[in-house]
């Protein structure tokens, strides 16, 4: 046992290195060291030709701000890159230079551009479910034709949406249905790690690949710092199971580690789609003791919607494919007979959004949400990381009368982001917004419910890195009876919630208040 208990140190320990050495820490650390390396040997070596060394700097770091303020994106983002450039002119420019030039990254928009166009013609609206929703909502129906151009998912009737208030409810529920397999079986997730959930759900992908049916499970590349080995694709290979990595992380230089797939998708025959916030791993189904306990939320789908998942699974796992996909093979069969008793009533739409493509999808439609509320919005996040117009949003709702309820971790994950989420909270406080914190543990759910009619679950929090930085997915649910799931598991959430006064926000440790206000100068680049 001892030893076991040794292995385990070890392996936590390796990880944590691995993590510190190949990511964007190290790179920052090593670029303070060539900033202060830089500066000794221009005082030191070229003490007659400092002014000029140093100035030439100062001269490209302005260029750079030019170039950042011209730039189509978020004031918020540009700003957190401005002040590093204008205060550490050798640092900051070559660490912006370092993540504007990656390679890799332009190559995979222009890839995924390709798949898109690709795929579009099994991702087209049906005209007759857009009057259909016309005649309903001319709010609901102007986020739709918004999804159709911009986002390039349609809305669909004829689904059945059931929720899951933990991963421990949904677990179960996936093991099912992927025993039903008779077609294939598609998987994306952010994080698989090994122990018992993964464990069980390996031995059903192993049996089905066996009695053929196909397997393909697409994982992010992170996992291969500290939880996966870096071969782990070429071991499920060898169990028939089709298995690739999204951008394997590499030592420090990796070109497109900033743009992660923070995705949970599973998609079924074409038939059922699971997505939410719960990973592959022990923690996300209580099995293992992290932070408390650990507060998560999915969803699947049976119906039409699961299209939409079926295609943005394809999209991805085709960015590093060099064969034709033929996608209309693995289109659900028409003849398909639902059980009369699976209400499909509403309207669903399953999206992705993309770093790549200029457009913040996930922030659109939380947005839209709190701008068309008419009576309130209630929202689980574990992550409180704002730019202007997601503060704007919110802090409106709250003032024109909007209950704006936000449930957050009382037991944080990272540190950082817990001291950067209650530099926001007074603020969110005094325009009317409500806070409360999850007492038992860790939120980890992104919810959003609104008015009794909509719903969005899926994997895109409210912090930056999701809302403009990684590729994400969501669905959209309106008119649904899941809405009203989604709704009382909120309520009964906020029942073991403490809630956050300002009182409360002045007496928190003024040394971590100011950690917190610091972070915000970054919290973009988080």
């Amino acid at each position: 046992m001892l030893k076991e208990d040794k292995k385990k140190l070890v392996k936590k320990t390796s990880g944590k290195l691995l993590r510190i050495i190949f990511g964007r820490t190290t790179f920052v650390i090593l670029s303070l060291i060539v900033q202060i390396m830089v500066l000794c040997l221009t005082f030191e070596w070229l003490k007659n030709q400092a002014f000029y060394f140093y100035g030439g700097f100062t001269i490209l770091s302005a260029v750079v701000v030019i170039y950042i303020l011209n730039k189509n994106e978020n004031p918020s983002y540009q700003m957190s890159w401005i002040i590093p450039v204008l205060v550490f002119p050798v640092f900051g420019v070559m660490f912006y230079l370092f993540i504007e030039t990656q390679p890799g990254t332009k190559a995979i928009a222009k890839r995924l551009q390709k798949l898109q166009l690709d795929t579009k013609p099994w991702l087209k609206q049906d005209p007759a479910v857009m009057h259909q929703l016309y005649e309903e909502s001319r709010g609901v129906t102007g986020l739709a034709v918004y999804m159709n151009h911009y986002g390039g998912y349609p809305v669909v009737k004829n689904t059945h949406v059931e929720y899951f208030p933990l991963g421990d409810d949904m677990y179960p529920v996936l093991l099912r249905e992927l025993r039903k397999a008779k077609r294939y079986i598609f998987m994306e997730f952010f994080i698989i790690d090994r122990g018992e959930m993964w464990g069980e759900i390996l031995k059903v992908l192993e049996e089905k690949a066996k009695s053929g049916v196909e397997v393909r499970v697409m994982y992010d590349g992170m996992c291969c710092l500290a939880l996966l080995p870096y071969r782990y694709p070429a071991q499920l290979e060898k169990k028939g199971i089709r298995c690739k990595m999204f951008s394997p992380v590499r030592p420090v230089l990796s070109s497109y580690q900033n743009n992660r797939d923070h995705r949970k998708v599973v998609v079924i025959d074409g038939l059922t789609a699971f997505t939410g916030g719960v990973n592959l791993a022990d923690e996300y189904i209580n099995r293992k003791v992290r932070f408390g306990h650990w507060k998560d939320t999915a969803i699947m789908l049976k119906g039409d919607a699961v299209q939409s998942f079926l295609m943005m699974f394809l999209q991805m796992w085709n960015v590093t494919e060099h064969t034709e996909e033929h996608y209309e093979r693995y289109l659900p069969k028409r003849s398909h007979n639902w059980p009369k008793d699976l209400d499909r009533s509403g309207y669903v739409m399953a999206y992705g959004d993309s770093p790549l493509d200029q457009e913040t999808v996930g922030q659109h439609v939380y947005m839209d949400i709190l701008n068309e509320a008419r009576y309130y919005v209630h929202i689980m996040t574990p992550y409180l990381i704002l730019d202007s117009d997601m503060i704007t949003a919110l802090t409106f709702a709250a003032k024109r009368g909007i209950e704006t309820t936000i449930i957050m971790p009382h037991i944080p994950d990272k540190i950082y982001a817990y001291l950067l989420a209650r530099s926001y909270y007074a603020e969110l406080i005094r325009a009317g917004v409500r806070i409360y914190e999850y007492t038992p543990g860790f939120v980890h759910a992104k919810v959003f419910t609104s008015d009794d009619e909509k719903a969005v679950v899926g994997s895109v929090n409210l912090d930056y890195r999701s809302l403009h930085l990684h590729f994400e997915c969501a669905t959209y649910i309106y008119r649904n009876p899941a809405v009203g799931q989604a709704e009382q598991d909120f309520q009964e959430t906020l029942k073991k919630c403490q809630k956050i006064t300002l009182e409360d926000c002045r007496d928190f440790p003024f040394a971590k208040k100011a950690v917190g206000k610091a972070l915000r100068i970054f919290a973009p680049l988080m």
